[in-house]
């Protein structure tokens, strides 16, 4: 199904500067951790989720290769495990750092950067996610990612104005909640093409949703009708999201609407998130919602005009809270010698 997203002023930073042997040194301060990687072979993963070496595998696969070492510094400003897509923004940096200092130094596209970063993070793990963060990050700005038949993306020019993100610092359970709502979806389908070959979640009507009820489960119903709903209202978005004059209180309803069917129907909002939104709310936000696969994590407000009260709030709600604005994708910074920045 077709989703929108949007890059964030919270960033990843690579930088690097190359050492003599054949290894890349990584100094992770935010998490009081070093890895070293050797050079010139296929890397067994030594932990779950090894981005760091599967991307040097996935680039490898490529064809790229890496005769020189580095000795690379990495730091972020995202929350990590709290739904803001901390992990591909540093697989996206990652990956795009990777090609800048290989032998062939290939011009890649946002666009192909995504779909390394993609195979490295979800591909190479068999994980339930999709490609929403890696072309959010790669490519930055709001866009409408839709998957078929193929890839497609829409960029909207709107000006959005501020956010508020609000971190709950509840950890959360991505890959259960993901296999749950998502694979769910995809069996529940699944079931019902085997009896008609044409249905179409995006196609169907009202009524033939309401049909439904006599086929499935109760929970199967709640779980395929709640992926319907937010189809619309992600429809609806993009509708507001084409005008030059954005109706951004419509934008807001749209919001609480979509929030209000992930905590009642999909469950998985929280309690102190819930908190979190009515905190929000009632400081004048037009419009707040749980953020990410759910179950703990981050939700944010759509603040344009007020976004600093909307973050006070949140705060006497128990959360952290952050302003941001919509925000350019993977790019260079700087580069000296030759060494190279993200």
């Amino acid at each position: 199904m077709p989703v929108i997203a949007c890059a964030i002023s919270l960033r990843v930073s690579v930088t690097g500067d190359p050492i003599a042997g054949k290894k890349i040194l990584l100094e992770l301060p935010d998490i009081g951790a070093v890895e070293k990687l050797p050079l010139g072979e296929n890397l067994s993963y030594v932990k779950e989720r090894d981005y760091f070496r599967s991307a040097l595998n996935v680039l490898r696969r490529q064809g790229l290769h890496f005769s020189r070492g580095f000795e690379c510094c990495v730091r972020g400003q995202i929350p990590i495990n709290a739904g803001t897509s901390s992990s591909s923004a540093l697989v996206v940096a990652w990956t795009d750092f990777l090609t800048k200092i290989s032998d062939e130094r290939p011009d890649q596209s946002p666009e192909e950067i995504a779909e390394l970063a993609h195979r490295a993070e979800v591909v190479e793990f068999s994980e339930p996610g999709g490609m929403m963060d890696q072309y959010s990050s790669a490519l930055g700005g709001v866009i409408c990612l839709e998957f078929a038949p193929s890839v497609r993306v829409q960029r909207f020019n709107t000006h959005l104005g501020n956010f508020v993100l609000g971190d709950s610092g509840q950890p959360k359970d991505t890959k259960r909640i993901l296999t749950r709502v998502k694979h769910g979806v995809i069996d529940i389908l699944r079931q019902l093409q085997d009896s008609d070959a044409g249905f179409s979640l995006a196609r169907a009507n009202k009524e033939e949703m309401a049909e439904l009820k006599n086929k499935l489960t109760s929970g199967k119903h709640d779980l395929l009708t709640g992926t319907w709903r937010n189809y619309h209202i992600t429809l609806a978005a993009r509708e507001i999201l084409q005008c030059n004059n954005m109706d951004r209180a419509r934008f807001g309803q749209l919001l609480n609407q979509h929030q209000a069917i992930l905590r009642d129907t999909l469950k998985i909002s929280t309690a102190k998130i819930d908190g979190m939104v009515d905190a929000a709310l009632s400081a004048g936000a037009l419009g707040a919602k749980i953020n990410g696969s759910g179950g703990g994590g981050c939700m944010f407000a759509y603040a344009p005009d007020n976004p600093d009260e909307v973050a006070a709030a949140i705060e006497r709600s128990g959360g952290k809270s952050f302003v941001v604005q919509v925000d350019e994708g993977v790019r260079t910074e700087a580069a000296g010698g030759d060494g190279a920045g993200r």
